[in-house]
């Protein structure tokens, strides 16, 4: 889970300071100590905590603030935006355009996950409609093309490199111009990794990026060197124009605050971070979700393009269908399931839901949680069609059970477990009931005129109530930062 234990922790901070009776200046402070001690703990930089204490303190002046005022709510926008300003550099980086071709370089130090980062970041394309290519510019690392071309072939991408050159920028100009041929719009050269101290490295780097003119830069860091991030960083920014960072390893990893408030203090954004070893454990980084999942806030567009991504297009209409009918039966719960399994890691979908911890998760049971489900379905599979689509617990009586269990081979006790589990879900559910569905074509019309009040007549009147009425849902809105955002929770907005 991406630094789930500092997640935990400022979500701990705010929920101690909501506990708390009156809003004071100790009760501030308890806050903002705790915060600040979390963010030390995960390595971020001595400066930018104190900077972001003392500019929160400016903002939330408890003395000026009027009696009306939701002091609680004006704290925790005041941290949200805080550490947003310390995670953003303020500028976008270069974004490669479909069908023309674009040369993005890979650099970064020897270990740091560089080539697995490669074909992770030309997969995610892959999956998205461009053309990508793999070119192995490193002849300095033994077995590095054996590496790629492994990885390319599972993941079905076109690669260059050689066994016989040892000339990198001649493998690069070759791989660039053969793949621009073949039309490639996004060409992704791989170099040696390198040690700041390495100058000889240093002028490789150089003299590849001269030669195969990338339109960007990426630098990859393992999330684990902490603080040294900065130090690195500014070593690869004054060699070669990096353009955006993509961090790695940060799965399991607390220490990760280092490198990315090191990286936005270089001024270069993140635009990826690796959060496991396998192809789809790769998430975009944008600063806003980011941290309202740090903050136990969830991340709703991320959630919808996750189902965007598994549901197909035209099961889309007829899952909010259902979920404005609030009726939930086992087979849903089974379509639901086999959706969660193709998301990718369960604890990076269950920290985009808003009231989830991100300890709720820990990484290791999450293969437990992945063998549950499994269980469960194979449970369903002995079902018979009545019982799959009954929205009535009660029908499942004990000869049901007894039948189901010797069909699955699993104890009886299990079935139990998994019906209690339907139960649960079931009542969540059911506060979707009254959803209301803008029809084909309204949905644009409604998503350029999106405001509260036309937000709160498509919510449910439960979850307009759990967000805490008209007031609730501006703050949400505002947090989000965009209108499309939170059409992307009804499957709407420009796609």
């Amino acid at each position: 889970m991406v630094l789930a234990e500092l997640g935990g922790s400022i979500s701990r901070a705010l929920q101690q300071m909501s506990n708390a009776t009156i809003i004071d200046e100790k009760v501030l402070n308890e806050c903002l100590n705790e915060i600040t001690r979390a963010l030390l703990q995960s390595d971020v930089q001595f400066k930018l905590v104190r900077d972001m204490q003392t500019n929160i303190k400016k903002i939330v002046n408890l003395d000026d603030l009027a009696a009306g005022h939701n002091k609680r709510k004006i704290i925790q926008q005041a941290i949200f935006n805080e550490l947003c300003k310390m995670l953003d550099p303020g500028k976008p980086s270069f974004t490669p355009k479909k069908g023309k071709p674009s040369v993005v370089m890979f650099v970064g130090l020897q270990g740091s996950g560089k080539t697995t980062t490669c074909t992770k970041y030309a997969y995610y394309h892959q999956k998205k409609g461009w053309k990508p290519a793999l070119v192995c510019a490193d002849t300095f690392r033994a077995g590095a093309f054996d590496q790629l071309k492994q990885n390319a072939t599972k993941a079905k991408i076109p690669f260059y490199g050689s066994y016989m050159e040892s000339d990198p920028v001649k493998i690069g100009v070759e791989g660039v111009e053969r793949f621009k041929k073949e039309n490639c719009d996004l060409i992704i050269v791989d170099t040696s990794g390198r040690h700041k101290q390495e100058a000889a490295l240093f002028e490789e780097m150089r003299q590849v990026s001269e030669a195969t003119k990338p339109d960007l830069v990426i630098f990859v860091m393992d999330s684990s060197i902490g603080q040294a991030a900065f130090d690195q960083a500014q070593a690869f920014k004054q060699s070669v124009s990096v353009g955006a960072v993509i961090v790695t390893k940060m799965d399991g990893h607390a220490k990760g605050g280092g490198a990315l408030s090191a990286v936005a203090a270089t001024k270069s954004p993140v635009i990826f971070i690796g959060t496991g070893e396998h192809m789809d454990e790769f998430e975009v980084f944008d600063v806003k979700p980011f941290v309202s999942r740090l903050l136990g806030m969830g991340d709703w567009s991320g959630f919808m393009d996750k189902i965007h991504e598994v549901v197909p297009m035209d099961q889309q209409p007829e899952l909010l269908q259902k979920l404005s009918e609030g009726n939930f039966t086992l087979r849903i719960m089974y379509e639901q399931f086999q959706n969660i399994l193709k998301m990718g890691p369960i604890s990076q979908v269950f920290s985009m839901l808003p009231g989830f911890s991100a300890e709720l998760m820990p990484k290791g049971r999450e293969k437990e949680s992945q063998a549950k489900i499994k269980r469960y379905m194979t449970m369903m599979d002995s079902m018979t069609n009545e019982e799959l689509d009954s929205s009535n617990p009660k029908l499942m009586n004990e000869s049901r059970m007894m039948r189901i269990a010797r069909g699955a081979g699993r104890h009886v006790r299990e079935v139990m477990e998994m019906m209690e589990e339907y139960k649960r879900l079931a009542k969540i559910w059911s506060k979707m009931k009254g959803l209301k569905i803008p029809k084909k074509g309204e949905m644009s019309a409604l998503s350029r005129n999106m405001n509260a009040q036309n937000m709160s007549k498509v919510l449910p009147p439960q979850m307009l109530k759990q967000i805490g009425g008209m007031g609730g849902l501006q703050s949400l809105m505002k947090q989000m930062g965009s209108t499309k955002d939170m059409m992307g929770m009804f499957g709407g907005g420009d796609k």
